[in-house]
């Protein structure tokens, strides 16, 4: 998911991210035909957190993958073991962030319903999942400083997916939101699966774009594609 930067004609920087919604937000009844933010709210978790809370990360991720892309498990190895397992190493990452949704269950309860993680790209030749591969020199520029920021995963219902997708308070696009405006002018960058075509079609209903063919190295027949978010 990306932002631009002004100076590069290749990138185009988009207006200033819109406001966010804050800790202090409020989990209420979710009433028919009322935003989704009415009856879910958005936080970080912590390191510890997210270690604590792995198991309901690794269920939702089930629960809402249609195929996952990003996780190549091996043979004896299930996707949510594997989604663990990578997490727990990424968790530990410099900047990292991973945000929640929660609503309230029917007991009273804090229930996750959505999540997306991502973490500042560095120049230190650490890479994420090959991504040095798929960025175009003009983004590669931006890794010394700091300015380009990896989004993971975006875990949300099937009908975040397919429902008021260019809304502002879709809870895809208040997540990524979030995610970009707590790391004030990155640029955000993640790869998409060809074979996952849900997710791909979601991705650019939630205002991802593939950037040019010529912009970046892989050719039309990579399994992989770069997106940018504006």
């Amino acid at each position: 998911m990306t932002a631009r930067i002004p100076g590069h004609p290749e990138i185009t920087r988009a207006g200033p991210p819109g406001p966010h919604w804050t800790l202090d937000e409020e989990a209420r009844p979710r009433r028919l035909g009322t935003p989704p933010q009415e009856g879910e709210f958005v936080r970080p978790l912590t390191r510890r957190q997210v270690e604590d809370r792995m198991g309901e990360l690794g269920a939702l991720l089930s629960r809402t993958s249609s195929c996952d892309p990003g996780i190549r498990a091996p043979s004896n190895q299930d996707s949510g073991t594997a989604f663990r397992k990578r997490l727990a190493g990424l968790v530990r990452r410099p900047g990292f962030e991973l945000l929640v949704a929660e609503e309230v269950g029917a007991a009273g309860e804090k229930v996750i319903s959505a999540c997306a993680y991502g973490f500042p790209v560095s120049g230190d030749g650490t890479w994420w999942r090959g991504l040095d591969g798929y960025l175009p020199e003009v983004l590669s520029r931006l890794t010394p400083s700091g300015k380009l920021f990896a989004i993971g995963d975006i875990l949300v219902e099937r009908r975040v997916r397919t429902q008021d997708q260019s809304r502002d308070w879709n809870l895809a696009r208040r997540l990524q939101k979030r995610l970009l405006a707590d790391h004030a002018g990155a640029l955000g960058v993640t790869l998409a699966d060809r074979a996952d075509a849900d997710t791909y079609r979601a991705l650019l209903s939630w205002g991802w774009r593939r950037l040019p063919t010529t912009a970046s190295r892989p050719s039309r027949f990579d399994s992989r594609c770069l997106l940018v978010l504006d």
